[in-house]
């Protein structure tokens, strides 16, 4: 058990032996005693023996208490200032007691004529020295902390549970924005001054928000350094609960998300870039696709539409010369005819000649009622007035047009599906595509999920390119539901 050294400061001989007896009679025996007459040997004995507590009598023949209390807390040494006093007081001192506790006392004993007060002494001393190892302790915490703090790459604050317009601490990587500690916590405006002007009201009301609730905080915003440079940023904060569940303070940390930031900018401008292309690949496409479906209508339709009429005139001279028809040529006629008609479905498929001559909403129904008509399935087309009166532009008008085909596509390939249906519909300034079966749902041709596609892939890269969005999800009572939501005015040209 460690000794405890203790300097009483008593000019007066007879308390000075009393309260050496009432120490050496510790039975525990732990304290050392060291005495002073006066204030000023006093003050020399505490600067040059670091006592662990000062027991000082108020009356000394040189300086008053106050004076010593004020001298040794204006020592420049800090172990000499942080030593604990124990002001012994007369009976009928009460307001010097509690000056003394003002300037720096930490307890204070009343003398009694009967020296009652010494039997107080060695538990109180006790005291004292708990109460200043737990204070040194609580230094060491916080010293650790902030070393802690303070290596890390972010900037931690804290707010105080009754100030939550303002900071308590903020860690030395403020200097990041440019900014001292003292000078950030001196100015709070400067917090709100670093925000970029059309973010600063939401952010505030935000941050203010979670303070005086206790809502944990997480916002990624923008802040301005001293010398103008914007830096991203991310605040997280959360409050800080005692043992008994009670709020203490708010703590948060600013880190220095630029980087990742610029990258992530980086990113978007090379997956917009992709997106364009691939845009402008599908324009190339389709633009491909109509030339060659024109050609196709005009020089290999125009050529089997000559040999069917050939081969009509040849039937027909030798039926009016009296021959018999050879069967062959019947057979010549037909097979013309199949080319004709698989010539024609070719041109369909290249491109629907109704989306260029009618539109979008006449393409649908046709598309619609062809494939009720070539695979038996019910299909039914509900395009709502609102919806049919927009006039889309060719370009917006075929992505739509490929992303219903595609869809459609899947369910005749895949759903088993013996019912489907199409609606477009208007509300809130979007318009809704939904296209929906009764099937087992939509799966890739090579039995993986639908979401990983390609055809899928394909609908919701269009849907992006009409700057709308794309979702697949089961339909209640089975199959698949398609929904495309596409703003109404950003392909309307009428």
């Amino acid at each position: 058990m460690n000794t405890i050294l203790v300097l009483l400061v008593e000019d007066d001989v007879v308390d000075r032996m009393a309260c050496r007896r009432r120490l050496a009679g510790n039975p525990a025996g732990r304290f050392r005693l060291v005495e002073a007459e006066g204030g000023e040997q006093g003050l020399a004995l505490a600067a040059s023996m670091r006592p662990d507590c000062i027991l000082l009598d108020y009356r000394l023949p040189d300086l008053s208490g106050f004076e010593f209390l004020d001298r040794l807390r204006a020592d420049p040494e800090e172990a000499v200032r942080t030593i604990p006093v124990l002001m012994l007081t007369g009976a009928d001192s009460a307001a010097i007691a509690i000056e003394a506790m003002r300037r720096g006392a930490r307890d204070y004993l009343v003398k009694d004529a009967e020296g009652a007060y010494l039997e107080l002494v060695p538990a109180t001393i006790e005291r004292l020295q708990r109460e200043r190892r737990l204070v040194k302790e609580k230094r060491q915490a916080e010293a650790r902390f902030r070393t802690l703090v303070e290596q890390i790459q972010a900037i931690s604050y804290i707010v105080a549970k009754d100030r939550p317009d303002r900071l308590h601490y903020i860690s030395p990587q403020i200097r990041l924005l440019g900014y001292t500690p003292e000078e950030w916590l001196a100015d709070p405006g400067l917090y709100a001054a670093s925000m970029f002007p059309d973010e600063r009201e939401g952010l505030l009301a935000e941050i203010l928000r979670c303070r005086r609730t206790g809502l944990p905080l997480r916002l990624e915003y923008r802040l301005h350094t001293r010398s103008g440079e914007p830096l991203w940023f991310r605040d997280q904060a959360g409050i800080v609960y005692d043992e008994a569940g009670q709020a203490l303070f708010m703590q948060g940390t600013l880190i220095d998300i630029t980087a990742n930031k610029l990258v992530e900018q980086r990113l978007t401008e090379a997956r917009d870039e992709l997106r364009r292309l691939a845009a402008y690949q599908e324009r190339i496409r389709e633009g491909e696709r109509q030339r060659i479906a024109r050609e196709v209508h005009d020089e290999l339709g125009g050529l089997l539409t000559g040999i069917k009429a050939y081969i009509s005139v040849i039937g027909e001279r030798r039926a009016q010369a009296g021959q018999g028809v050879d069967p062959l040529l019947g057979e010549a006629s037909a097979l013309a005819q199949d080319a004709i008609d698989t010539v024609r479905r070719v041109i369909t498929e290249l491109r629907p000649s109704v989306l260029d001559q009618l539109g979008i909403w006449a393409a649908l129904e046709w598309y619609c009622a062809r494939i009720a008509q070539r695979t038996g399935l019910e299909c039914r087309c509900e395009i709502e007035p609102a919806a049919a009166a927009i006039a889309m532009d060719p370009d917006a008008s075929i992505m739509l047009f490929r992303i219903v085909q595609e869809a459609m596509t899947n369910i005749q390939r895949h759903a088993d599906a013996r019912r489907m249906r199409l609606a477009v519909s208007c509300a809130n300034g979007r318009m809704t595509v939904t296209i929906e079966d009764d099937g087992h749902g939509i799966a890739a041709a090579d039995g993986s999920p639908a979401g990983t596609s390609w055809g899928i892939l394909g609908m919701q890269e269009r849907s992006r390119s009409l700057g709308g969005e794309l979702t697949v999800a089961p339909r209640p009572g089975g199959g698949t539901v398609v929904t495309l939501q596409v703003p109404m005015e950003a392909h309307h040209v009428a």
